[in-house]
């Protein structure tokens, strides 16, 4: 057995198949997007061929714009807030007793065990204008004048948007930073406070040096999640109030199913297959660079 995993062409045997596959897989969807955006074609009858003309559209329409922005505001409230929340309160349950810290982490996860349509239309509940939770607190607080319709004023819809995919990605955050806590050796945390250092450094030098490559894969996530976001804005949203809560994936989805589209809808994907890929990228030089410093 030894002798035969030794062997280079038995490994290659072994392991091209699947590279092949999964070359297949990725490779072959993008050519045809990338061929289809050159088009214009609603999906039947003739491609009648325009080159760039797609990708130029792009550059002027609005709406993609506010998407990629909403996108963007998404990654930063989702790494800023979210991670570093998780990973706070990640921190406290760890030093918990194991029944209370298995309950809490119950309790963080079950929005993340739920369906999609089933948080999206909790919270559509919880933010109608007239009938809903979040403004009847309001008036039996006596702000009746703080009331809002909640997803229908676009200065509050794209953060009550957000709040619900913070709010059912929440545990999966936690869940990972979580399992990455339990992993920093324990010796390393005795002989730091042996040395006499505060909670503060402890998580500065001891703890996130260790915890770098769970980062990394959270932030990473919390990026591929951001661009692939159109469940919860087709539910609840469609986009609207005038475009302020359109996201990417969405947007594209919309430009080739709901106008035909279809190579309009194509243009955009390959750019956003771009930026998704460049931005993993760049994040992972980044960490590399501050995993090699540590």
């Amino acid at each position: 057995m030894k002798s035969y995993f030794s062997n280079k062409k038995s490994i290659a045997v072994l392991v091209i198949p699947g590279i092949a596959i999964m070359l297949f897989a990725i490779s072959i969807p993008l050519i045809i997007s990338l061929y289809l955006s050159l088009f214009r074609w609603t999906g039947f009858g003739p491609m009648h061929f325009l080159g760039g003309t797609n990708y130029a559209r792009i550059v002027q329409d609005r709406t993609f714009w506010r998407s990629l922005l909403n996108v963007c505001m998404l990654i930063v409230v989702t790494i800023g807030i979210q991670n570093v929340f998780a990973f706070y309160i990640a921190s406290l349950v760890k030093g918990l007793s194991s029944n209370f810290s298995q309950i809490l982490r119950t309790v963080f996860f079950i929005p993340a065990t739920l369906s999609l349509v089933v948080v999206t239309r909790l919270w559509v509940n919880i933010y109608h204008p007239t009938f809903g939770m979040l403004n009847g607190i309001i008036r039996q607080l006596g702000f009746p004048d703080f009331e809002v319709a909640w997803l229908g004023n676009p200065d509050t819809a794209i953060w009550s948007v957000i709040w619900i995919m913070i709010w059912q990605g929440f545990g999966w955050a936690l869940l990972f930073l979580y399992g990455g806590l339990m992993t920093v050796p324990k010796e390393l945390e005795e002989a730091a406070l042996v040395d006499g250092v505060n909670r503060f450094q402890m998580q500065r030098y001891v703890v996130l040096p260790c915890m770098l490559p769970v980062i990394q894969a959270v932030v990473i996530i919390g990026i591929i999640s951001s661009f692939k976001q159109m469940e919860m804005v087709m539910l609840s949203t469609e986009g609207g109030p005038g475009g302020t809560t359109q996201f990417l994936s969405h947007y594209l989805y919309l430009r080739a199913f709901k106008f035909g589209e279809f190579g309009y809808g194509n243009a955009i994907s390959v750019i956003v297959v771009l930026l998704s890929v460049s931005v993993t990228v760049l994040v992972q030089r980044i960490f590399r660079r501050h995993l090699e410093h540590f």
